[in-house]
C-alpha cells in the first residue's frame, strides 16, 4: 500500500454489509453465551456513534431487546432529545426518559463546575456559558493546554487559559455527567437483565477519549475496532437519519456549543483518522501529510499526541490492579 492512489482508493473503506453481519453475530455470541443477558441497554445521545450502536444492536437482537436510555440535562443542547427519539423510531427501539439535571443538582455539579469557572473567569455567574477547548497542536510545539471560553447574557465573550488546578476542578465535575448516566444504564440493565453498549469509536478508544466509570464502562463495545470514519459508513448503511450523519461531532457536556475538535483532538476526525491508520499500518509520512493535507512536520506533531495520549491515559483502560492475582478467578 505504498502508492498514493491506490491508498485513497481503498482508505478506511468498509464493507458494510459484512462487517454489520460480523458484529451482529459477535453480539448475539456476547449476550447469550457469555454475559448470559437477555437484552441491551444503549445510552443514545443523538451522536453518530451512539446511533450507529442502537442500528447494530437493534439488528442483533430484535427492537423489542434493545432500550434506548435518553439522558439530556441543563447543558444539554436543544437539539438532543428531538435528535435521539428520531434514531430511536427509525430503529423502532423502546426509550426511556431520565433527565438528571436534578441528580447533578444533588452532587453539586453545577455549583462546583461554576466555582471552577468563577475562579478563572470571577464575573462568571447566572446564565452564563462556558466551554473548554484545547491548544492546537499544529500550531503549539510546547505542551498542550486548555482555556475557557466564556458567554455572558449579554453575549460578550471572555477567553482565559486554565491554570492546572482549575482544569483539574472542571473536568472531575463534567466527570459527574458521565458517571451518572451509567449509573442510569445500569440501574435499568440490572432490572431487566440486559447488557449495557458502550458507544465508542476507535478514535476515541484508543486516544483514551472516555471516562473511567463513566462513558467508557460497559459489558461491550461494538464498534471500537472502527475508525470513526469507519462509524460513518455503518451508519449510513444501517439507515441512521441523515440529520444525524451531517451534524458535526459533538461532545454535548458544556453548555456552549463544542465539538470534539476543539475540546480534545485539534484535528477533524477525518484527518486524525488518516494519522491514527497511518501510525498504526506504518504507511509512510509523506503518504499521510499528502492524505491529511498536512506538512511532514505537522504529522509529527500529531503522532507525537497520539503517544502522548496513549501513555497519559493507559490508566483508563486498565483493570484494578491487584496485589497479587487471585488464581480462582481467571480473567
Amino acid at each position: 500500500m505504498n502508492n498514493i492512489a491506490e491508498i485513497k482508493k481503498n482508505f478506511l473503506h468498509l464493507d458494510c454489509e459484512a462487517e454489520t453481519n460480523r458484529i451482529k453475530t459477535e453480539i448475539q455470541q456476547v449476550i447469550s453465551k457469555k454475559l448470559k443477558r437477555r437484552g441491551v441497554v444503549v445510552g443514545l445521545s443523538g451522536g453518530i456513534d451512539s446511533s450507529a450502536t442502537v442500528g447494530l444492536c437493534q439488528k442483533a437482537m430484535g427492537k423489542d431487546r434493545v432500550i434506548a436510555l435518553l439522558m439530556p440535562e441543563r447543558h444539554s443542547s436543544d437539539d438532543t432529545l428531538d435528535l435521539s427519539r428520531m434514531v430511536a423510531d427509525q430503529f423502532g427501539v423502546q426509550t426511556i426518559d431520565e433527565n438528571i439535571t436534578g441528580i447533578l443538582e444533588s452532587l453539586g455539579f453545577y455549583k462546583r463546575y461554576d466555582a471552577a469557572i468563577q475562579s478563572i473567569i470571577p464575573e462568571y455567574g447566572k446564565n452564563w456559558k462556558s466551554k473548554i477547548v484545547t491548544s492546537n497542536i499544529l500550531e503549539n510545539k510546547g505542551f498542550t493546554f486548555f482555556s475557557v471560553i466564556a458567554e455572558s447574557p449579554d453575549g460578550n465573550i471572555i477567553k482565559k487559559r486554565l491554570d492546572l488546578k482549575s482544569y483539574l476542578e472542571v473536568v472531575a465535575a463534567t466527570n459527574f455527567k458521565q458517571r451518572t448516566r451509567k449509573l442510569l444504564e445500569y440501574y435499568h440493565a440490572d432490572r431487566l437483565n440486559y447488557a449495557v453498549a458502550g458507544t465508542p469509536n476507535r478514535l476515541e478508544y484508543d486516544q483514551g477519549f472516555f471516562v473511567k466509570l463513566g462513558d467508557g464502562a460497559a459489558d461491550f463495545k461494538p464498534i471500537a475496532h472502527l475508525y470513526k470514519s469507519q462509524v460513518y459508513q455503518l451508519a449510513e448503511y444501517l439507515g441512521v437519519p441523515d440529520k444525524i450523519i451531517k451534524r458535526p461531532p459533538t461532545t454535548d457536556t458544556y453548555s456552549l456549543s463544542q465539538d470534539q475538535e476543539e475540546f480534545y483532538f485539534s484535528l477533524s476526525y477525518e484527518k486524525m483518522d488518516i494519522c491514527l491508520y497511518g501510525k498504526n499500518n506504518d504507511i509512510a509520512m509523506e503518504t499521510i501529510a499528502s492524505l491529511a493535507g498536512l506538512t511532514i512536520e505537522q504529522v509529527k506533531r500529531v503522532y507525537k499526541d497520539i503517544d502522548q495520549k496513549r501513555s497519559t491515559t493507559r490508566y483508563l483502560h486498565l483493570p484494578p490492579v491487584l496485589i497479587e492475582k487471585i488464581p480462582e478467578i481467571v480473567i
